[in-house]
């Protein structure tokens, strides 16, 4: 979708067009400065009119736009015929139909009449590893099963024109994107899959108020909408206790010593100047990471916290400068990179962390079982050639 691709200055000047003001604008502008978003990023044609159109016609036509394409190229990748699905599972977090999303797929390429399906809303950018969670789960009761798993979130009727800053930050880091999953536990299926799911984890802060409260959506106004982010250092907490339970199911002995045994040392000599507990080696336990690209303060967090090399988030902070914050699909979009850049081999583990409002920290944890073909096209295809690039980094 190159021609909805809109660089930074063509972006700006639509606010200033739209009469943002100059207090705002500028604010704007310097996020976009440091939000690792490049110029290719693309954003859905009724945003930029004037005024922009935040229809529910407009929103649906956004939904038909991104998912009836990759579902029709997966379809036809595969060679499926759509009556072979037995479960399909889409999230879209801010934009919530009736008919649902998952009636308007089944609709437009003639699924079974005795598909089950689920469509999620109101779950954040980490929607897209909880909805692999319910695609996993629903094929214990069910076996033989094929299921599809739709991730994408639709920017077009969440645009904010308050003077509210925080507020005023969706405007700028959401961009369009979505993917289709297919996950199978049909035994003929396990010699053309690429992976296995072996761990996922899900955690959920929402007893806490502040995190529960971190980012929501809000009615203002008759038809005017709000996404507001704050308390989002929770992410580092949610991340803290996954990590906690993750730990034992993929790190070696080792490291879970060291571990244990730094606690139990700040525990014996706690002090003014007691170290902080180790932090596991997971490169010991993962050859991949991908964190969710909801900008470029959340991966260098989690680049510290987990101690991980630069080269490690290069997947994440690439998809943000392609492609924006997709939310729940960003992880895919990761996934992709590193697969086109020939960089995940059979017997290769990846972790995907994705992190959501309620506030949510989500984990999977995928095992490569076959040979990845990095010429086989994917969303990198056409320019793979052309990333990394060099970020800039704005001044202070």
């Amino acid at each position: 979708m190159d021609s909805l691709r809109v660089p930074h200055s063509h972006y700006m000047e639509h606010f200033e067009i739209s009469n943002f003001g100059e207090e705002r604008i500028n604010f704007m502008s310097k996020v976009l400065e440091r939000s690792g978003i490049g110029d290719e990023a693309c954003i859905p044609e009724p945003v930029l009119e004037l005024p922009p159109d935040t229809s529910m016609q407009k929103g649906e036509a956004e939904i038909e736009l991104v998912l009836f394409i990759i579902v029709k190229d997966l379809l036809s990748k595969h060679n499926l015929n759509p009556k072979s699905i037995d479960i399909i599972v889409s999230n879209c977090s801010l934009f919530c139909l009736t008919p649902s999303i998952t009636s308007m797929i089944i609709n437009k390429f003639g699924f079974r009449s005795n598909v089950k399906s689920i469509s999620l809303a109101g779950m954040g950018c980490s929607a897209g590893l909880l909805s692999i969670s319910l695609a996993k789960d629903i094929p214990r009761v069910h076996k033989n099963s094929l299921a599809l798993v739709l991730s994408m979130e639709a920017i077009g009727p969440n645009g904010y024109r308050g003077n509210d800053k925080p507020k005023l930050l969706a405007n700028v880091l959401f961009r369009m994107g979505g993917t289709a999953i297919l996950l199978s536990n049909r035994k003929q299926d396990k010699k053309i899959a690429k992976y296995k799911l072996q761990n996922l984890v899900r955690t959920h802060m929402g007893s806490n108020q502040k995190a529960c409260q971190s980012a929501i959506r809000n009615l203002i106004k008759l038809g005017a909408w709000a996404f507001l982010y704050r308390e989002l250092r929770v992410a580092g907490s949610s991340l803290k206790i996954n990590i906690l339970e993750l730990g034992p199911l993929v790190l070696p002995y080792s490291e879970q010593l060291r571990y244990v045994w730094s606690v139990i040392c700040s525990k014996i000599w706690a002090s003014g100047n007691q170290k902080e507990a180790y932090v596991p080696n997971f490169k010991k336990a993962f050859e991949h990471f991908c964190i969710h690209a909801g900008g470029k303060a959340v991966i260098d967090d989690i680049d510290d916290n987990l101690k991980l090399q630069k080269e490690d988030g290069e997947a994440s902070r690439m998809t943000l400068y392609r492609f924006g914050n997709t939310s729940s699909s960003s992880v895919w979009y990761e996934l992709s990179y590193l697969e086109a850049k020939g960089r995940v081999s059979k017997g290769d583990r990846v972790w995907q962390i994705a992190f959501g409002s309620g506030f949510k920290c989500n984990g999977a944890v995928w095992k490569c079982i076959s040979d990845i073909n990095p010429n086989v096209k994917n969303a990198w295809s056409d320019r793979t050639h052309l990333y990394p690039v060099q970020t800039p980094v704005p001044d202070c």
